[in-house]
């Protein structure tokens, strides 16, 4: 463990803990702001704006650091973040909210930058173990952040903001004092074709037989996206949870979420195949949702969140099916392809989720969940399709 990797490292937590602590305040934020008896609306256009900033962005940030270097590229992207921190925690109207998130999409997307990093600093040996910890960074936050953010909340909406905005602070310190640079500056032009987020997707069109399994990350990966958007408005309305309940749930639902996916993904695709660990993860996320959908009491929630969690054991058989459609030497471009799949998904879920759950809050809040039980049907009804065409033709 060097201490850069130490420094990018708690880089990547922040990004994950300053995404994480704004879902538990975000809807007291913004009545605070607004003044509106419903602010679902509100919340999908933040949520989408942040997801766009960081799918326009990150392929910016990244080009950026191939030709000025990590170190510059990643200071600059702390300091914005600092600032954004700041700027949240005083913004009066709605449209300068709108305005930090955005910074806060786009200074969150020095994550491509941090990867880059640990690429530079490892060998080949030492890479798979590196990127495991900084995926484990990463989900470290998302536990702690809403944690956090409904704790300090309950106090004072605006505080997880001002906390946030420190600890960005301390990490740029270290930052400055501590991270050597990886990659020197590169001399050639920078092509700014690279800017294009879209450009992964050209290749995409071109390759009939990828589309499905494209549109499968698109529709999983938006899923996701449900979860951000709604569990707030939701937990308020049925249960009326504060701000500490929520982040303990969400919190308690990131805990669950870690351990299934760190233990469990392997010895279920040994025993059930790729496609079966796919299904199993889908048939699991739907019974948890059905729970969610009819709970009377909070502590129904918790009780399913295990179950739930057994979803996303099927997200690592899904990317290793993936894998398959494809050569080897194929393989960097069609991850590109995912993620802008994914990247996309972000932008359009949560303004699609938000107006559903405005049209149902009133008359049954937990109705948004029968919708997202809905859509992982139709996932696996294209994974069951999938086993019979996509992968006997690449066979």
């Amino acid at each position: 463990m060097t201490r850069s990797l130490v420094v990018i490292l708690m880089t990547v937590a922040l990004d994950s803990i300053g995404i994480g602590l704004i879902f538990p305040i975000l809807p007291s934020l913004l009545k605070d702001v607004t003044h509106a008896g419903d602010v679902a609306p509100y919340i999908g256009i933040m949520m989408a704006l942040y997801a766009a900033m960081q799918f326009i962005f990150a392929p910016v940030l990244g080009a950026l650091s191939d030709r000025l270097g990590r170190r510059p590229v990643l200071l600059i992207s702390l300091t914005g973040a600092a600032v954004n921190y700041l700027f949240l925690a005083f913004a009066p109207s709605l449209w300068l909210l709108l305005m930090g998130r955005a910074l806060a999409g786009l200074t969150s997307a020095n994550t491509s930058v941090a990867a880059a990093y640990v690429t530079d600093i490892s060998s080949e040996g030492t890479r798979a173990r590196r990127f495991g910890l900084l995926n484990a960074m990463f989900g470290m936050g998302f536990i702690v952040g809403p944690v956090l953010g409904g704790l300090l909340g309950d106090y004072w909406v605006r505080l997880p903001f001002l906390v946030a905005a420190l600890l960005t602070g301390i990490n740029l310190m270290l930052g400055f004092l501590a991270l050597p640079e990886s990659r020197p500056p590169s001399r050639e032009k920078i092509d700014f074709r690279a800017f294009n987020p879209l450009r992964p997707l050209r290749w995409a069109f071109t390759m009939k037989g990828l589309l499905p399994i494209v549109f499968i990350f698109f529709i999983f990966s938006g899923l996701g996206e449900a979860y951000g958007t709604c569990w707030a408005l939701w937990g308020s309305d049925a249960f009326h949870w504060n701000g500490l309940w929520i982040g303990l749930s969400l919190g308690t639902y990131g805990v669950c979420q870690t351990l299934a996916q760190a233990i469990l993904p392997g010895p279920a695709t040994k025993f059930l195949g790729e496609r079966g660990t796919i299904l199993t993860g889908v048939a699991s996320a739907c019974a948890a949702l059905a729970v969610f959908a009819i709970a009377k009491q909070g502590w129904m929630v918790f009780a399913a969140m295990p179950i739930l969690a057994l979803g996303g054991i099927g997200v690592p058989a899904l990317q290793s099916l993936a894998t398959r459609q494809v050569s080897e030497t194929e393989q960097g471009k069609f991850q590109g392809v995912l993620q802008s799949a994914v990247s996309l998904a972000s932008v359009a879920a949560p303004l699609a989720f938000s107006s559903v759950y405005l049209s149902v809050r009133l008359d049954w809040p937990g109705a948004i969940w029968l919708s997202v039980a809905a859509l992982y049907g139709i996932g696996a009804i294209l994974i069951l399709r999938l086993r019979f065409k996509t992968l006997e033709a690449v066979g």
